[in-house]
């Protein structure tokens, strides 16, 4: 601040900024309130963090990259904005910010780590998510104890994860709503989206052929014998494939919305094999997607 050349009166501010008063403010705003008072761009950011996103254009933040600016100022600065992205729940905007940095180089290595934790975790990056959740809960002295606490059931939630599992499939879907409510629907939204289509063509095919393998295999129509009604309107004999045509439903905003027989074959399909609260999650998230503006 004193090579800013700031008045005296910006400087009795830091003294209230480093006040017991004002612990209840972590020590990255703390330090990044106390860089604002002797740089405006600064100060614009921290305005600028001090509201919700609510759909605003993001600041130009190339700044950061000025390699003439004390190494303090940028690092601190760019985890500072970080961490507003990923409580703003724009993950991806947050893991470009965050992966350029490393705990040696800011100011509370907890503040880093705990929310390069957040994102991986939400972005359903395993093997990033379970690193970085590691260092801080290893490498990393006096970790609050809300983020110890919460780090330590990412770690555990991280561990459970498999792509191959209709939860995987469910919080796909889910990141799928976020980022539309967030007007992001481009390239990175469509890959998703392709993928979750992908993942659920081959649980299904997986499912189709358990339930052959229960009904007897390769055995002739006249030793089928069905313990229940059947759920869908099919011709009854047993000796087709039970496979369909692979349709592609879209890359696009409405590609949730399939015609609703197709739909609830789908559904029932689904529902015979999982819970219900899995049936209902995928018909919520179908029905929101159909109702989607078209300019999305």
């Amino acid at each position: 601040l004193k090579s800013q050349k700031i008045d005296d009166a910006k400087l009795k501010t830091t003294d209230a900024l480093w006040s017991p008063e004002a612990f209840a403010l972590d020590l990255t705003e703390r330090l990044v309130r106390t860089l604002a008072l002797g740089d405006p761009r600064i100060a614009s950011l921290v305005d600028y963090c001090g509201l919700p996103h609510a759909g605003r254009r993001l600041p130009d933040v190339s700044w950061f990259d000025d390699e003439t600016l004390p190494t303090l100022v940028r690092h601190n600065a760019r985890l500072f904005y970080g961490r507003w992205l990923a409580q703003q729940r724009l993950y991806d905007e947050a893991a470009e910010q965050l992966k350029q940095l490393n705990p040696d180089v800011v100011a509370d290595p907890s503040v880093l780590l705990f929310y390069q934790s957040v994102v991986h975790h939400r972005l359903l990056d395993k093997e990033a998510g379970l690193r970085a959740v590691d260092r801080l809960l290893q490498d990393v002295a006096d970790v609050p104890q809300r983020f110890r606490a919460v780090a330590a059931l990412m770690k555990v939630d991280l561990q459970q994860l498999d792509e191959k599992t209709l939860d995987h499939i469910a919080r796909r879907m889910e990141d799928i709503r976020r980022r539309l409510d967030l007007g992001r629907a481009g390239e990175k939204v469509v890959k998703v989206e392709d993928g979750v289509i992908e993942s659920l063509d081959k649980l299904i095919e997986e499912m189709e052929k358990q339930q052959q393998q229960q009904g007897g295999g390769g055995g002739s129509s006249g030793a089928m014998r069905p313990n229940a009604p059947m759920q869908q309107s099919q011709a009854a004999g047993g000796k087709g494939a039970g496979e369909t045509d692979k349709k592609r439903i879209g890359n696009s905003a409405g590609w949730g919305d399939l015609p609703p027989k197709q739909r609830e074959e789908a559904m029932q399909q689904i529902g015979k094999d999982f819970p219900a609260h899995y049936r209902d999650v995928i018909e919520q998230y179908f029905r929101k997607l159909a109702s989607e503006p078209e300019k999305r």
